[in-house]
């Protein structure tokens, strides 16, 4: 990363993360020796406030405890809205089940997932992620959820606002074959799959993402960067 920064190239980092607020993800990347500012992160979190705000909605939050102060500015009082992230312990029956039933007696549900991810990795193995918990709610209220985050094109969109290019002048890196990889290519980005994270060697029959190249780790992908420039 410090070459990249060091070349003049704009970087972004684009996260699913949603159980800390971007401060907290920020210190934990910087803990590990990342060089690396909050307003270089684009989250989820902060695009559902603008669009919670911008339509008059008042959100149900089904998130991770940590994540709750993102959310500080949004008025909560009678909501008429879920709000659904990746909310790991806080996916009980009894959590599921109260956005269930708010999401059922509304006369238009609005359902707002950050993310749809399937699963992720952590250093104790794979977990479920919030789109497991997206599905159920869907399928429960027979609504289609309004997905903020990858792969949204909107999510990759605002991103490359905040850089000032053109998705043909921007490369994303990721290890999510179908989040980070398929849903840059969808917003005419190109798309390198790292083998590493969550990748599994399956990944590389996915029937419809092709990445533009694979690399065994992210100073394998900036050695490609640079070999285009």
């Amino acid at each position: 990363l410090n070459r990249i920064k060091a070349s003049g190239l704009k970087l972004r980092f684009c996260t699913n993360e949603t159980q800390a607020t971007r401060e907290n993800f920020v210190k934990k990347l910087q803990g590990l020796g990342f060089d690396i500012s909050v307003d270089e992160v684009t989250a989820p979190a902060p695009a559902a406030c603008r669009i919670l705000k911008e339509r008059g909605l008042r959100p149900h939050l089904l998130v991770h405890d940590d994540l709750v102060p993102e959310f500080a500015e949004i008025d909560k009082a009678n909501p008429n809205c879920v709000v659904i992230g990746d909310a790991a312990e806080n996916f009980t029956y009894a959590n599921l089940n109260e956005a269930f039933r708010l999401l059922i007696g509304m006369e238009k549900p609005v359902l707002i997932s950050l993310g749809r991810g399937r699963y992720y990795k952590e250093t104790d193995g794979l977990k479920l992620d919030v789109g497991a918990y997206m599905k159920a709610l869907e399928y429960a209220c027979d609504v289609q959820a309004e997905v903020v985050g990858k792969p949204a094109k909107m999510f990759f969109e605002s991103a490359l606002a905040e850089m000032g290019v053109t998705p043909q002048e921007a490369i994303m890196i990721g290890d999510d074959i179908v989040n980070d990889v398929g849903g840059a290519q969808q917003c005419g980005m190109r798309a390198v799959q790292v083998r590493t994270g969550k990748f599994r060697s399956c990944d590389e029959n996915h029937p419809y993402v092709k990445p533009d190249a694979y690399v065994n780790n992210l100073a394998e992908a900036v050695d490609i960067i640079f070999q285009q420039l």
